[in-house]
């Protein structure tokens, strides 16, 4: 169990694909920190799996606190996020799509480097960044930016005693933001013409993030699609 006591913050790690992941790195013996933004009652239901923490990480102040949550820290996945449904304001849409996430990711990235510590680094993004999809500029644009940003990061940090940074984009999921969309029809055609074999599950999300934090990882700077091949 390689990350047995590892200390990791999961932001926004309350939601569908947030608490799924929290409880397979719970079962792998991992540290965590787990952070939401407004739903207290949804986040006290994953206590039992580490410490909770309120945090809106596009200020500066909730994202320190966070980060201090976990002292000796070796891994970040952020999971925060909106979808465009939920505001269509550009500048809102970038502040928790694109600017939060990535300050939180290079915060974050500075604290190991200071503390010699060889961490990882997982940013969730969403598969529109490489799916043209009418009318998703708003939301699509800031989580390519994201993705395009999480590999200079990686770059940034390479090398022995670097920090590995990867990103994972979920596809069509029936947890999170997208089951919403399932819920309501939008996306049955992708099943009907089988261009997709099922709706995508938490876990799927799950064991990504997991692959990617394993300390003898040998891969950074990565984009990683779980979409069941939605992309093609």
């Amino acid at each position: 169990m390689p990350l047995r006591n590892r200390a990791i913050v999961l932001a926004g790690g309350s939601g569908g694909l947030g608490a799924a992941s929290a409880q397979l790195l719970a079962d792998h013996g991992a540290d965590l920190v787990i952070g939401y933004h407004r739903d207290r009652t949804r986040a006290e239901e994953l206590a039992p799996l580490g410490r909770i923490v309120q945090a809106d990480i596009t200020q500066p102040d909730n994202r320190a606190r966070l980060l201090d949550a976990a002292p000796a820290l070796y891994g970040l996945v952020i999971f925060t996020g909106m979808a465009a449904r939920v505001s269509s304001d550009w500048d809102e849409q970038l502040h928790v799509n694109y600017t939060g996430p990535i300050l939180l990711a290079r915060e974050a990235a500075e604290r190991m480097k200071a503390a010699g510590v060889s961490g990882a680094i997982v940013l969730i993004a969403t598969m529109q960044t490489v799916g043209l999809f009418p009318g998703s500029s708003i939301y699509a644009g800031a989580k390519a930016a994201l993705v395009h940003a999480g590999r200079i990061l990686a770059k940034e940090n390479r090398g022995p005693g670097g920090i590995r940074v990867n990103i994972v984009s979920p596809g069509v999921m029936n947890a999170g933001m997208a089951a919403v969309s399932i819920q309501s029809g939008k996306y049955d055609r992708y099943l009907q013409d089988q261009a997709i074999p099922r709706w995508g599950h938490a876990d799927d999300i799950a064991k990504a993030v997991r692959f990617f934090l394993e300390p003898d990882n040998y891969i950074t700077g990565q984009h990683l699609l779980v979409d069941g091949g939605l992309n093609l």
